[in-house]
């Protein structure tokens, strides 16, 4: 099997294991685990590993006559070092995500001990090499957040940024609506329109571009983490679209406006309650074919 081909799956770890057993017949395998564990101590500069490679892999194959072969060795010394530490900077400097289907939630433990939950159908994003010195993270979807005290935790969305020190609050970014609750501590958010300070039960919330006022609140933590989705005057199309994440189905509505606003909560445990909670107060029937739901008026 190509060598340059067993050495590049190596360093992505990605060899099969009859690819490994062929990669261990390398007569440069004994120098290529030995470099490689030497370099985990290193911190690497920025490295084009493909280049490196290619590098390598002529170094290696270059044939010198007989007075010249003093140099072949220390050529594949200093080749296999670079793949070893092109391959350090590149494993390192890999983001790691984590992320949940629809009907799913889970709960993340980052590199300080803070944590993550996420609701369903939300993604975050982070490095955890260099946790310590950048304690940052993307968030896609929706997510509660207890952050340990410590250095500046941001939190990176398409539209807004959130800087905290320690505290616990939930982002929710969904298309066309954002929305910001502060539990404890204090969070700042970075909006095009300047910044908004978040103390404990103050929340911010954005629905199509249009900022909207919010009451405070005493709750000590969002009711999604106790399998509930709670709203407060949101357009009912919101309302349906969580629906739609927390079964797994599709929603269909005929003649309803969805743009009308909804106050009331659904549980996440049983589908035909849920349904109730949210037809009975509109005076809207539904019947379910499949995985599709419709819904009409009575």
């Amino acid at each position: 099997m190509n060598k340059e081909y067993l050495i590049k799956k190596w360093l992505d770890k990605d060899l099969t294991p009859q690819e490994f057993e062929d990669f261990k017949m390398l007569k440069e395998y004994k120098a290529l685990i030995k470099l490689s564990n030497y370099s985990k101590g290193f911190k690497a500069p920025e490295y084009n590993t493909d280049e490196a490679l290619q590098n390598t892999m002529r170094a290696i194959a270059a044939k010198k006559t007989s007075s010249k072969n003093w140099l072949q060795p220390l050529l594949k010394i200093a080749a296999i070092l670079a793949i070893c530490l092109g391959g350090y900077y590149y494993t390192t400097t890999l983001d790691s995500s984590f992320n949940t289907s629809l009907a799913e939630k889970t709960s993340i433990e980052l590199p300080d001990n803070s944590t993550v939950n996420l609701n369903a159908l939300s993604t975050i994003t982070f490095n955890k090499n260099n946790w310590d010195q950048n304690r940052s993270l993307s968030l896609n979807g929706e997510a509660f957040f207890n952050v340990k005290k410590g250095s500046n935790f941001s939190v990176l969305t398409d539209t807004v940024t959130i800087n905290v020190i320690g505290t616990q609050f939930n982002i929710k970014q969904r298309q066309d609506y954002f929305e910001v609750v502060c539990y404890e501590g204090e969070v700042q958010i970075n909006y095009n329109t300047g910044k908004t300070n978040l103390k404990a039960g103050d929340s911010f919330l954005i629905i199509k571009g249009e900022k909207v006022e919010r009451l405070a609140t005493n709750k000590a933590q969002p009711d999604w983490l106790n399998n509930v989705s709670s709203f407060i005057s949101v357009p009912l199309s919101e309302v349906l679209f969580e629906f739609e994440r927390q079964f797994n189905v599709k929603i269909e509505v005929n003649n309803i406006k969805t743009s009308q606003l909804f106050t009331g909560k659904f549980t996440h445990n049983d589908i035909t309650i849920a349904l109730k909670s949210i037809t009975e107060p509109l005076q809207l029937q539904y019947k379910k074919v499949n995985q599709t739901i419709i819904l009409v008026r009575e």
